[in-house]
């Protein structure tokens, strides 16, 4: 009986889903949109129980209590777009570059930290500014180790960094072939459902809070 063995990731397997000019790559763009902006959510619950057990920073009425589950959170989705359109290019140029791919995907999670702690910042100084008396409106860093400029949080960066490696070495290409493995009306109808039921949970969802 022959063993089973996994599937050894080679450099084609992490090349060629960056695609700009086709209607698959924007199409599975869209869905990946969709699909992360739910699924980030129900990440979130297990992240904010962890940094509230360890760190007490998660305010007791903080929304992800009681969002419903379908209940969109909108950032996750517009991470996945960022992830694939800032580093899947890049890690497909340092996956080509580098002999091995360990030091490929070592060289694109250093750039992804760096990346996390750049958006955290930008995003932090646009709209988290302390007012008058020192509070932020929305985080607070400043008193947490390893923390950058009161706004961004090491940890944190980290966090996204390995997220952000999930999704560009694994979950990307995956949802990419699965869709290669489709006839093209059959992708096609696959991406007009999800889309449909993605806008029917942010329906259902913003009607529930609103009442």
């Amino acid at each position: 009986m022959s063993k089973f063995r996994l599937h050894k990731i080679t450099k084609k397997d992490e090349v060629g889903y960056f695609a700009p000019r086709t209607w698959a790559f924007w199409r599975t763009l869209i869905v990946c949109f969709c699909v992360f902006s739910i699924a980030g959510h129900w990440l979130e619950i297990p992240y904010c129980w962890f940094m509230d057990r360890f760190f007490g920073i998660v305010s007791p009425d903080y929304a992800i209590w009681s969002d419903p589950w379908y209940h969109p959170y909108w950032a996750y989705g517009f991470g996945a777009v960022v992830m694939t359109l800032a580093i899947e290019p890049i890690k497909e140029r340092i996956v080509m570059r580098r002999k091995t791919l360990w030091g490929a995907l070592l060289e694109t999670f250093v750039i992804a930290v760096v990346l996390s702690m750049v958006m955290e910042l930008v995003i932090g100084w646009l709209v988290n500014q302390p007012d008058e008396f020192g509070k932020y409106p929305y985080w607070d860093n400043s008193q947490l180790p390893l923390n950058v400029f009161g706004q961004a949080w090491l940890v944190n960066d980290v966090v996204i960094a390995v997220m952000a490696m999930l999704y560009v070495w694994v979950l990307y290409p995956l949802i990419c072939d699965g869709f290669r493995l489709l006839r093209s009306r059959v992708a096609n109808i696959v991406f007009v459902v999800i889309v449909v039921g993605f806008a029917v949970c942010c329906t259902a969802s913003y009607i529930q809070l609103g009442l």
